[in-house]
């Protein structure tokens, strides 16, 4: 299969996955929980070695969920302790991550300048 089939499988699972959780827990386990959940399994699953597989299989169907974002602070850190020391696991996650958090208040901000909300 081409990569654009295995992106769209492997972040089509994994919203499925989110969906079930919301649809069999009902009300006891929110949309907030599941964020958390997914960034902390993605984190977790890097840690251990065990999302960059799940990254070479389906590319940005793996990097571009909340479980991508957890990846990418786990490697950023791991990364940043190789270097810095102690240090670079206070700053790593966070350096590893701040073009795409830089882009989305940027895209944001335009958004909200060109567009007039309405209700």
């Amino acid at each position: 299969m081409g990569s654009l089939y295995m992106a769209f499988l492997v972040g089509g699972i994994l919203c499925l996955i989110g969906q079930l959780i919301m649809d069999l827990t009902k009300n006891s386990i929110t949309p907030g929980h599941i964020l958390v959940g997914y960034i902390t399994a993605g984190a977790v699953l890097s840690g251990l070695g065990l999302y960059q597989p799940l990254v070479n299989i389906g590319g940005a169907g793996a990097t571009v969920p909340l479980s991508g974002f957890g990846h990418l602070l786990t490697q950023g850190t791991l990364k940043a302790v190789e270097q810095k020391g102690l240090l670079g696991a206070f700053s790593g996650g966070i350096e590893a991550a701040a073009a795409g958090i830089a882009a989305a208040i940027i895209f944001g901000y335009l958004v909200a300048v060109i567009f007039n909300p309405k209700g």
